[in-house]
């Protein structure tokens, strides 16, 4: 690297990822699920190692005075580790897409034409914070038969060399090319401005970060990008509800964690059931300390609920993505009035009603213009693990290729297929 410039050394990268996809893309199932299950065994042999790599990390995010929930994301505890190795366990006992033919027809000319589903080929992460992405990416990667190049955030940088270079060994102890997954080893930023302009290398470009972050490579990218801007999700509690499922849903869907984007960003009560359920759910988020900011009516009626104090929310909350212990509250008519709420303020990424009406949750499910729409659960469970897609490259509130948590299917792309018995066109 020191001997290379930036614009050599993203080259580099770019045509060892291309010279590797093309190894991947005809690798057997049984060869890339043994890379997947060996870099689960090496994660867990790892774990103390990992650790005190994450640790500098953790040392030097602390000392330049990051944000809490910044910090939060950069943790790779032990049962972060084991999530991680279960993710690649779970991607290794899924069914193999690849190679998958689908809507075979026979035509009247007598050939028949379907799809194939094959890899995209090379992508590139750009990714900050959070180094279980580099698995994640990885392991993803992997399953589809793609390569990537992943760009971690300057805060995790040692956290995520040490896994990138257990998911080398992976791949080498499985007789698959190490160059597969690369992770770009300089902090320097000018590395993104050349992967995102590679179209000869790289295939799509998956951002996951900051608003800004994710801005800046949807304006100036040159190949496709698979993104998400916010993740303002909400939760309306439906009159009719099962109240005690309503309270508990609303709490874990706002402070089981906080950094994360499927966590609960604002909530939406309907008024026939205002009176019962906010003062409990407000008991409890000021127990936890969350800040509640309300509308005038939810304002006023939590003023009454003694030991809770709300502010008064402006038109900015309504859009806004806290990852913090602060929540936006309005009371609304009913379920109209909420799903015009939400499509007009959320970031369409993961949405829920909690009602007892039928009726009323095929109506949002229909009508609510996001990603992922939920009933009667918390929006926590919107990402790919727990989906089942074994892991998440991210996702996508994009409405081509790709929406909601991206999981193989989402690196994959369709090709046409053929098939004839010496036809030719007259």
């Amino acid at each position: 690297m020191n001997t290379l410039t930036i614009v050599e050394y993203t080259q580099t990268l770019g045509l060892q990822a291309k010279v590797a996809s093309a190894l991947m893309a005809k690798a057997s199932t049984a060869i890339k699920n043994g890379a997947l299950r060996r870099l689960a065994v090496l994660l867990r042999e790892n774990i103390p190692a990992l650790q005190i790599d994450n640790a500098k990390d953790l040392d030097r995010a602390l000392a330049a005075g990051l944000a809490g929930p910044l910090v939060d994301r950069l943790k790779l505890s032990p049962q972060a580790i084991e999530t991680c190795a279960q993710g690649c366990e779970q991607l290794a006992a899924m069914p193999d897409v690849i190679g998958e033919i689908i809507g075979m027809k026979q035509q009247p000319s007598g050939i028949r034409v379907g799809q194939m589903r094959v890899p995209i080929g090379v992508f590139g992460m750009i990714f900050e914070s959070r180094p279980n992405v580099t698995i994640e990416a990885a392991s993803l990667s992997i399953k589809s038969g793609n390569a990537c190049i992943l760009r971690g955030g300057s805060e995790a940088i040692e956290s995520n060399k040490a896994l990138a270079k257990l998911v080398q060994q992976a791949l080498h102890d499985a007789g698959l090319p190490a160059d597969a997954v690369q992770l770009v080893q300089t902090i320097d930023r000018e590395v993104v401005g050349q992967l995102i302009a590679m179209p000869q290398y790289v295939d799509v470009i998956i951002p996951r970060g900051g608003k800004g972050l994710i801005e800046r490579i949807s304006r100036d990218a040159k190949v496709p990008v698979i993104k998400h801007l916010d993740g303002n999700c909400h939760v309306y509690v439906d009159d009719p509800c099962d109240m005690a499922m309503a309270v508990k849903v609303a709490d874990n869907a706002k402070t089981s964690k906080y950094s994360p984007c499927n966590a609960t960003e604002g909530l939406l009560v309907a008024q026939g059931v205002a009176a019962e359920f906010l003062p409990r759910i407000a008991a409890i988020y000021s127990a936890k300390g969350v800040e509640m900011r309300c509308d005038p009516q939810a304002h006023a009626l939590l003023a009454t609920v003694p030991g809770v104090s709300s502010t008064p929310a402006t038109e900015q909350d309504w859009y806004e993505e806290y990852l913090a212990p602060i929540i936006s509250i309005k009371i609304v008519a009913g379920l109209a009035e909420a799903i015009a709420h939400i499509n007009q303020y959320s970031s369409h990424h993961t949405d829920a009603i909690i009602t007892r009406d039928h009726m009323h949750a095929q109506a949002f499910l229909r009508e609510v213009d996001s990603a992922s729409v939920m009933v009667n659960t918390s929006t926590r469970f919107a990402d790919g693990f727990e989906y089942g897609l074994g892991a998440e490259i991210g996702i996508s509130t994009d409405k081509f290729h790709a929406r909601g948590p991206v999981g193989i299917e989402g690196l994959t792309s369709l090709k046409y297929v053929v098939m004839g018995d010496g036809e030719v066109r007259i």
